[in-house]
């Protein structure tokens, strides 16, 4: 009979799986004895990192990623990321190495006491399966499950003795990923569609997620909607540079309520009603307009606060609106208009950087980005008009893109057509997964990463104002040398403070074959 090893690795093939991300522990080791010459190993130098990368890879290739971590104290260190690949919808199997089985009743060093709580609420499912030969079937649930919608990470946890047990071969099984609407439930909205006068979309990451992006544009075009993108997502849904597109909502209930005054219509489409990042007061609508929700999250569905909620794939729902009928011609409304432009010109600003970066960027180049001060330029100045071009962690927490864009730049690698890398973080941010410089040079990944260094904290400056604190502490982060800590792990560096040099310094490194990193100095 067939190793649990054996029968796990052969179930991984079939589900396309053969890259692990992980960062090796004693607890880990007896699974991969004689590991398979068809499979990769991507080190990352701490957990975080590790499960950043296979963030950014899952969401690439469209498939769960599969990370391998330590123990309980490699778990640990994973959390943040872990949480906000929760956040993100990536599917994600997690496994981590458990002791000895005849060792867990003492407790022994390396022990995990509570192996299946210890990720949670932020993994859809956590098992430490009652017998070794339960492992395969074990990861193959957390896999299903992983990649139903909403997708997230689940968890599993091995004893190190398990691996060499005997286990029963286990196939792959097709399991239905989309789940239809209910066309009873889709009438309303299609009416209300049909008949709004002024109606206004508010965009989360689903439809990109779902393949949704073009059915999307045509839906908006059809009935004349501006869109909005919803606050605080993780990827871009709907073209920036489209002339019905209106800008990213602010997370804050007034300022919301104040952009959808004088519409008629709200349809949320695969983001909460709404996400808010302070308290608020008044009213959650203007009290004129009336409120959908299409979502695949039942939880979503569950906590809104106004409006009628639909759930199911979002694409399948917006196909199904497309068949509906229009009483007239579209609405005849438009969104912003298109940024001034700036003059490049000393002192650089984070806004002249992002639109350098905009004008030389290869048009399918794909951005990843975690650099929350300069977001609003980037909004503005850094239009995304194609699907799968842009990923930033939906969670808030620090730490995820850098070496998410790793993973990216992987999954990427993996397909017919290859798209440039670009990985824009700020300074406060790098300091969180430096480590990933290391496995981009190691894997020679063709990335870009550009760091936005203000040397502080500036977001924490921008969002104390509004609790009337003027020098919030803790927040300035002089000294740092971003080119030498790149060079050290193996990557071309360059530092920009003038005007003059962030034209060529942006133009090699994006013209570059291995990870380069430019370090620009911004007021």
């Amino acid at each position: 009979m067939a190793t649990v090893r054996e029968v796990t690795f052969e179930l991984l093939r079939e589900l396309g799986m053969r890259r692990i991300f992980g960062n090796p522990g004693s607890t880990e080791l007896t699974m991969f004895k004689g590991f398979p010459a068809d499979f990769s190993y991507v080190l990352g130098l701490q957990e975080s990192v590790v499960v950043g990368m296979a963030d950014g890879y899952a969401q690439a290739t469209r498939n769960a990623a599969l990370v391998n971590l330590h123990s309980a104290v490699g778990v640990g260190h994973a959390m943040g990321n872990i949480f906000t690949a929760y956040r993100n919808r990536t599917p994600l199997v997690i496994t981590a190495g458990q002791q000895s089985r005849s060792l867990l009743q003492m407790e022994p060093f390396l022990f995990s006491t509570q192996p299946t709580e210890l990720p949670k609420p932020y993994v859809k499912w956590s098992c430490e399966p009652a017998r070794p030969e339960d492992v395969p079937a074990a990861i193959a649930r957390a896999y299903y499950l992983a990649m139903q919608p909403p997708c997230g990470p689940t968890f599993v946890s091995v004893p190190i003795d398990d691996w060499d047990a005997p286990a029963e071969s286990l196939a792959a099984r097709q399991v239905s990923r989309r789940i239809a609407p209910d066309p009873a439930a889709l009438q309303p909205l299609a009416k209300a569609l049909g008949e709004s006068r002024r109606p206004v979309f508010v965009v989360g990451g689903a439809p990109d997620r779902d393949g949704a992006w073009h059915a999307l544009v045509s839906l908006a075009e059809k009935h004349g909607a501006v869109v909005w993108a919803s606050p605080l997502i993780g990827r871009c849904s709907f073209p920036e540079d489209h002339r019905l597109f209106a800008g990213q909502l602010p997370a804050f209930r007034e300022e919301i309520c104040s952009r959808l005054a004088g519409h008629d219509l709200v349809v949320a489409i695969g983001a909460p009603i709404f996400t808010y990042h302070a308290e608020g007061h008044g009213p959650y609508l203007p009290p004129e307009i009336r409120a959908f929700q299409l979502t695949e999250d039942p939880d979503w569905a569950a906590s809104a606060l106004a409006g009628d909620s639909i759930v199911g794939s979002v694409g399948l729902a917006v196909e199904a609106l497309l068949q509906a009928q229009r009483s007239g011609g579209p609405a005849a409304q438009s969104g912003r208009a298109p940024a001034t432009r700036l003059e490049l010109a000393d002192p650089l600003t984070d806004a002249m950087l992002v639109q350098t970066l905009q004008d030389l960027r290869p048009k399918d180049s794909i951005i990843v980005e975690e650099a929350p001060s300069t977001r609003g330029a980037t909004q503005r100045y850094l239009p995304i008009s194609q699907p799968e071009s842009f990923f930033t962690c939906a969670s808030g927490g620090l730490g995820h893109s850098m070496p998410a864009a790793v993973g990216v730049a992987l999954g990427m690698g993996d397909r017919k057509t290859p798209r440039k890398v670009i990985a824009m973080i700020g300074d406060g941010s790098a300091m969180y997964a430096i480590q990933a410089l290391w496995s981009a040079a190691q894997l020679k990944l063709p990335i870009t990463f550009v760091i936005v260094n203000n040397a502080r904290y500036q977001a924490l400056h921008h969002f104390s104002q509004r609790f009337g604190i003027t020098q919030p502490v803790g927040t300035d982060l002089p000294g740092i040398d971003f080119v030498g800590i790149a060079r050290a792990q193996g990557c071309d560096g360059v530092r920009v403070t003038r005007a003059s040099e962030l034209v060529p310094a942006l133009k090699s490194a994006l013209q570059a074959a291995v990870p380069t990193l430019v370090e620009v100095v911004v007021t």
